[in-house]
């Protein structure tokens, strides 16, 4: 799917949309149970009854809390679902049919049942991608002591 590092116009769907209200640049994991999550991992690493946790560093709640952030709303002519987290592309230009400014994005996170978990370090976090939760990470590259470029997260 090399075609995916062209030019496109990304598109989320209005379930996994909450992944996408944070500045830009912030690195986040979102974790959600998916009918394969088992007791443990639900112990383990979601322990709440929302439908999904967003860890940020706290180093970030500040700039998370007085960001603006544009949504624009397209038809789905023309997109192609990627089959991955909600996520669909067109290769063509496409206009908006509707453009919203979004600021309190703690308070949008909560209206859409997302849990926000500050934490100081994403890091420990690693070990999610081996349990039976989804796990999304999004500018990780950005986060405290990550690690390299291309450092797999399945090794934790």
């Amino acid at each position: 799917m090399e075609w995916l590092n062209g030019p496109l116009v990304w598109a989320i769907d209005a379930w996994h949309a909450p992944m996408y209200l944070f500045p830009r640049e912030c690195p986040r994991i979102l974790v959600w149970p998916t009918p394969e999550t088992n007791d443990s991992d639900r112990e383990r690493w979601f322990d709440t009854d929302v439908r999904m946790i967003a860890y940020v560093e706290t180093a970030w709640l500040e700039r998370i809390r007085i960001a603006t952030l544009c949504r624009y709303t397209f038809t789905s002519a023309g997109f192609e679902n990627i089959e991955d987290a909600g996520m669909w592309v067109s290769r063509h230009a496409v206009t908006p049919i509707d453009a919203a400014s979004l600021s309190d994005l703690p308070d949008r996170l909560r209206e859409c049942d997302v849990l926000l978990r500050p934490v100081e370090n994403l890091l420990p976090l690693k070990p999610v991608w081996n349990s039976s939760l989804h796990a999304s990470g999004i500018r990780l590259r950005n986060a405290r002591d990550w690690g390299e470029p291309g450092w797999p997260h399945s090794t934790p």
